[in-house]
């Protein structure tokens, strides 16, 4: 990162509830910023946050404002201040409004805005397209443009069904404002914030090394995010490949064992939830638990619901989708348990049946007449899939959008909508629920198998209970580092 000795400093301003802190949320990663809500005139004051490298450096400085109301009624009363035979211009014109016992009277707010722009680099305008296009929208930017900084219209809201920002782009041409930037902060694109640092730096050539190298760190933190990701939801693959909870033939003890490896399966996959949440800088409320009696807690369906499995497209066999016991594998090494024998238990036993692969007090157990309970291949292949699948929605929500995330995941990914579709902070007129969720421009296509080396790693790693955090003895292995690196890569690439 290059040395910045003054961080550049940036003015968000724009007309009243367009989304001015909502840019700033998504650009700072931080959805506690300000206050967004679905009222006019939320920001009264001006508040200000850092852009920083990974490194800690502050690059930019944004400052957000409060929103412009009356724009034509500055422009008047500067007239009457300034009469054109006067000749104050520019920057002088706006100081003598300020300087004028109205900038603490009837135009407070707009002279919070301008004062902010004379002291600042440039002014990111912000939009929201579904707006048509008003003479007032106009008398702001002329407002805005005697400041005497530049001034880079953000197209907000640009994936919403109702947004026209064509007739936006030009509107602002026919004003000399030819460079414009598109950035949905409920659903920005993923190369949205380098657009928009390209098109800074070309309106402020000095500051082009520093914002090009903001660039390249911001790219390397997204790639940083991923293999993060892709290694948290690896570990939880092993976790739950590796588990394996002994039991007898007793069909009650069978019963018990089986809840208590679904337990052990759903809190670990909660937990890689909120590891994720908290690695893209969510909170919990961005993905909520939904309680069901007696079953823990799940997102969606049920991990061991055999429609979920389906929903998911794998392919179960006609035990696995029907039986009670949906979700565990016996693994019997001698003698086993017959289908007749599961039916004790109300219903079919799903899943492979293993052979024995490890030796000691477990093949003294089988010997015994005990088993081992585990989690099924097809379980495993829906815990990768829901996790990819939330990584995702991650991936393309904004720190602005302020529904929850959907648990059904997958049928959010089979529609136009986005899984991150979420309730922009636009006024109360406009209803989410009608066709204002924003679409995606190129929807990535449904995840629908692991790859193969993922299985083959997983099946390795059946072979280790004492690689698994959430088994009865879990043992450090390097080996096991070693294998959660390797399914790490292998799940980045499947994204």
């Amino acid at each position: 990162m290059t040395d910045v000795s003054h961080p550049i400093d940036l003015a968000v301003v724009g007309h009243t509830n367009t989304g001015k802190t909502s840019l700033l949320r998504t650009l700072l990663r931080d959805e506690s910023f300000g206050e967004v809500a679905d009222r006019p005139g939320t920001t009264r004051h001006v508040e200000s946050a850092q852009l920083l490298a990974e490194t800690g450096q502050a690059i930019l400085v944004l400052r957000d404002t409060p929103g412009l109301e009356d724009a034509m009624g500055v422009l008047d009363y500067l007239d009457q201040l300034s009469p054109p035979q006067e000749r104050h211009e520019g920057p002088d014109r706006i100081r003598l409004l300020l300087d004028s016992p109205e900038a603490a009277g009837r135009f407070e707010q707009e002279c919070r805005v301008l004062d902010t722009v004379l002291r600042t680099d440039a002014a990111l305008y912000v939009i929201d397209t579904r707006d048509p296009v008003l003479p007032k929208h106009r008398d702001e930017l002329l407002l805005l443009a005697a400041c005497g900084r530049p001034i880079l219209p953000v197209l907000n809201f640009t994936r919403a069904p109702l947004a026209d920002p064509a007739a936006w782009r030009d509107a602002l041409a026919r004003l000399g404002l030819h460079a414009t930037v598109d950035f949905d902060t409920v659903a920005p694109a993923l190369d949205g914030e380098g657009q928009l640092l390209d098109r800074l730096a070309l309106m402020l050539d000095q500051h082009a090394f520093a914002l090009q190298a903001l660039r390249t760190d911001l790219a390397q933190q997204r790639l940083r995010r991923l293999q993060d990701a892709t290694r948290l939801i690896a570990e939880l693959l092993v976790d739950a490949a590796a588990l394996r909870l002994p039991c007898s033939q007793d069909p009650t003890d069978m019963a018990a064992i089986t809840l208590g490896l679904r337990k052990r399966t759903r809190d670990r996959e909660q937990d890689c939830v909120h590891a994720l949440l908290k690695r893209y800088r969510f909170s919990k409320a961005t993905f909520p638990h939904h309680p069901l009696p007696l079953e823990g807690e799940r997102w969606g369906m049920d991990l061991f619901n055999p429609q979920a499995l389906r929903t998911f497209g794998i392919q179960v066999g006609k035990g696995m989708a029907t039986g009670a016991m949906a979700g565990a594998t016996i693994d019997v090494l001698t003698g086993g348990l017959s289908l007749g024998a599961a039916a004790l238990l109300g219903a079919a036993i799903g899943g492979a049946w293993q052979g024995a692969s490890q030796w000691g007090k477990r093949l003294v157990g089988r010997l015994a007449g005990n088993t081992e309970m585990t989690v099924d291949d097809p379980v495993l292949h829906l815990l990768g899939l829901r996790q990819l699948a939330l990584v995702r929605a991650l991936e393309c929500r904004g720190h602005a959008a302020m529904r929850p995330i959907d648990g059904d995941l997958l049928a959010q990914m089979e529609t136009p909508e986005p899984a991150s579709a979420a309730e922009a902070d636009a006024p109360q007129a406009r209803d989410p629920d009608e066709g204002e969720a924003p679409a995606p421009e190129a929807p990535p296509e449904p995840l629908r198998r692991l790859p193969p080396d993922v299985q083959r790693l997983l099946d390795e790693a059946r072979g280790h209970p004492g690689w698994s955090s959430i088994g009865e003895e879990p043992v450090p292995d390097a080996r096991r580092e070693a294998l959660v690196g390797a399914m790490a890569q292998a799940l980045f690439a499947a994204l």
